[in-house]
């Protein structure tokens, strides 16, 4: 199954970019040698991430990194003056700076580019832990190493695990979402296909994926 975007995700994202400004998003490689000099962890999720274990590609809009929220002050000394932070969500952009050093209530992520003028080029989401551990966005309860849900590839990038990416997706539904259920499916081991199928069910029981993971 390949994913295009329909004429009516190309006019949604034609009116985000004309509210919040142009994208030029990195790709993974892009991604890797911004972040070569960065000293904390950082991993990528979403549909780079279902493209990594899969092996086959499908069209972005952006590229979604993750860090820990609580690394964001090494993260800003990593960007220093060269590129402008914004936090950004629940409708709202406030610059990451000495006066706002984090981001704004709500805000769950950072937006950067290089100046007012400048596309955006990277959307970091800021990940809380609970005693160094990763938690889930979608289950609270799913409280674990960041290793056990995420793998390093060939390309030396860290990325979520497919069936984690598929849980979060899995709220959206979204027609590039069933895409990458799709393709990655097949392709998960029985362990994982079962933990998927569960996590969705807890979540929804009449979710429409259920029938198709069997």
């Amino acid at each position: 199954m390949h994913w295009e975007p329909s004429a009516e995700d190309l006019a949604e994202e034609a009116a985000f970019r004309r509210l919040y400004g142009e994208w030029k998003a990195l790709d993974p490689a892009g991604l890797a040698d911004f972040m070569a000099t960065y000293d904390g962890e950082w991993w990528v999720v979403g549909g780079w991430a279902i493209d990594a274990f899969t092996g086959q590609a499908r069209r972005h809009e952006d590229i979604d990194a993750v860090i820990w929220l609580r690394d964001l002050p090494l993260f800003r000394a990593m960007v220093g003056d060269r590129h402008h932070i914004w936090s950004a969500g629940v409708g709202a952009l406030r610059p990451v700076n000495d006066d706002f050093p984090g981001p704004h209530e709500g805000s769950g992520q950072v937006w950067l580019r290089h100046h007012a003028q400048a596309p955006w080029f990277l959307d970091c989401l800021l990940a809380e832990d609970r005693d160094g551990l990763w938690v889930s966005r979608r289950d609270p309860d799913h409280v674990v190493p960041l290793a056990d849900v995420t793998w390093a590839a060939d390309d030396g990038i860290r990325y979520m695990r497919p069936e984690v990416v598929l849980h979060h997706k899995a709220r959206l539904n979204r027609p590039k979402d069933d895409a990458d259920l799709a393709v990655a499916w097949p392709l998960l081991g029985a362990a994982e296909q079962d933990w998927l199928r569960e996590a969705v069910r807890k979540e929804r029981a009449d979710h429409p994926w259920l029938e198709r993971m069997g």
